[in-house]
């Protein structure tokens, strides 16, 4: 019996009802965090390391050649990881465009496990800023750059460093970004 005057005591019943309840709010609350404060520059053992040796086939109708770890030899490159079914790829493809217009950049294209025809018909949609794409159909060339999905993007130096990786599409400051690199690695080379 509970003296006059005093409060209820919860229920253990009541008490474990509510630990989910708040485990998840505590949950939202990381995944809110998270959300506002998403990190496109992941780190990667590639970075400041030799770009993976591989030799991709192209695109056939794409109009360039495949793609090969020595053609980043000679000048400062940008490789972006794409696929016509990457609805990412296709909102950042605009970009790619211009980063090739505005810097002169060696860009190349590795499509990752694309139908042919698909890949062809989003270049032919979109225009192709690509000076070589290598055909990646099983992936394997992707998980040697150490991709996590599409579209990713790596700057590599004339010498065939790694310089940086972006994951996700690039946006406008991420674009600006990148510019601002790979004029530095320009003048320096």
């Amino acid at each position: 019996m509970r003296p006059e005057g005093s409060p209820p005591k919860l229920s253990r019943r009541v008490l474990l009802a509510g630990l989910p309840l708040v485990a998840s709010l505590g949950l939202v609350g990381v995944f809110a965090v998270t959300l506002r404060n998403p990190s496109t520059d992941l780190p990667s053992v590639l970075v400041n390391k030799p770009a993976p040796e591989f030799l991709l086939p192209p695109i056939a109708r794409s109009g360039v050649p495949g793609l090969g770890r020595s053609d980043l030899i000679g000048q400062v490159s940008v490789v972006n990881v794409f696929a016509s079914w990457c609805i990412p790829c296709r909102d950042e493809h605009p970009l790619l465009v211009e980063l090739k217009a505005r810097t002169g950049v060696r860009l190349f294209g590795i499509n990752l496990k694309d139908e042919e025809a698909n890949a062809v018909a989003f270049l032919k949609e979109l225009g192709n800023p690509y000076d070589a794409i290598g055909a990646d159909e099983n992936g394997r060339t992707s998980i040697d750059w150490g991709v996590y999905g599409v579209p990713e993007t790596f700057l590599v130096s004339g010498d065939g460093l790694v310089l940086r990786r972006h994951v996700g599409p690039l946006d406008r400051a991420s674009l600006d970004d990148l510019v601002s690199a790979i004029r530095a690695e320009q003048e320096g080379s």
